[in-house]
């Protein structure tokens, strides 16, 4: 009697099942994303997938919950990078004062939200999406207020524009997740 399965049989279902699954991921992240940016005007799509994708865990994510959680994560990784370079560009003696006083609130703003975003994330393990959801939108909030900050003398060129802008970014694909849920 022949065996069910030959030596090649079980790599290549391997293969098959694990590109389905990565397929399945794919398609999660981009139906996500189109659903989060048609809702927000202010959220881009390519921005979306390119930052939920860039996620190692995201390629095998099956469902939006575990997707709320990686977005979480991702911002709170921008924003204690932002952090840290906030506090490197603080070093520079040669800064203008306003300039200096301006990343220095930036720099209180992101060391705020460092342990807001780990309680958001504990809030959305425990499914308590109104905590994540108000949590989450003070991070946003945050980036904006840092950048309104530099706007308040005329000349003046925020070096932080990229990182507030990518901070508001991820912080509106975790709301519109936290909200498709709740």
């Amino acid at each position: 009697m022949r065996p069910l399965f030959s030596s090649y049989s079980l790599p290549l279902l391997l293969l098959f099942v694990s590109t389905f699954h990565a397929i399945n991921a794919n398609n999660l992240i981009h139906e996500t994303c189109k659903k989060c940016s048609q809702k927000d005007p202010n959220l881009s799509y390519n921005f979306c997938v390119n930052s939920l994708q860039a996620a190692p865990k995201s390629q095998s994510v099956d469902d939006l919950r575990e997707l709320g959680k990686i977005s979480i994560k991702l911002i709170k990784q921008n924003v204690t990078n932002t952090r840290n370079h906030i506090k490197k560009l603080l070093e520079n003696k040669n800064s203008e004062s306003f300039i200096k006083s301006c990343l220095s609130d930036c720099f209180d703003l992101y060391s705020d939200a460092v342990p807001t975003l780990s309680q958001a994330l504990k809030d959305y393990k425990a499914k308590r999406y109104d905590d994540a959801n108000i949590e989450v939108s003070s991070v946003l909030d945050a980036s904006t207020t840092c950048e309104d900050g530099f706007e308040e003398k005329k000349g003046v060129v925020s070096p932080l524009t990229k990182r507030n802008n990518n901070t508001f970014q991820l912080s509106a694909i975790a709301l519109s997740i936290v909200n498709m849920l709740n």
